[in-house]
């Protein structure tokens, strides 16, 4: 079963917000999927979510839970993909992974449209904004796993 590990810098916004979108859209499609997230930094670890977030996720019906955490060299390895919400964290995760890694680390954006999910954090109505998009981004990456050959997940 193939993994994805969502990732953005303080593991509050973000990625728990599309870990949990994930999640939601790969079970109305009956993917088995396994998904988590984490941050580039150790800013939030031990933390839950913004509350913005929550409160966005459950507007839309999708259930989220999380304690923040930050990478870690094993996930480098655990996981088939990690996808990372902007190239900042990107080229952090490209700097950090290890040469032997086995995990395919790309912007998540790769999978539509190449455009980064800009951060919420100081913004007004961002995080409806990230949601949508983590809904299109879902999407995307699934079709993308749908079509491709058994051997390359």
């Amino acid at each position: 079963m193939p993994s994805v590990l969502i990732v953005c810098l303080g593991n509050i916004c973000r990625s728990p917000m599309g870990e949990a979108v994930l999640n939601n859209v790969a079970k109305e499609r009956n993917i088995d999927l396994t998904v988590d997230s984490a941050g580039t930094a150790a800013y939030h670890v031990g933390e839950e979510p913004d509350e913005r977030t929550v409160i966005t996720c459950k507007k839309f019906g999708v259930s989220i839970s999380h304690i923040s955490r930050q990478v870690r060299r094993q996930d480098f390895y655990d996981f088939t993909y990690i996808l990372a919400s902007d190239n900042s964290n990107l080229n952090n995760l490209l700097r950090v992974r290890p040469d032997d890694s086995t995990a395919q680390v790309k912007l998540w954006g790769s999978y539509l449209d190449g455009a980064p999910i800009a951060d919420p954090y100081y913004g007004g109505e961002g995080f409806e904004n990230v949601y949508r998009q983590c809904v299109q981004l879902s999407n995307a990456f699934l079709d993308t796993l749908a079509n491709a050959p058994s051997a390359s997940l």
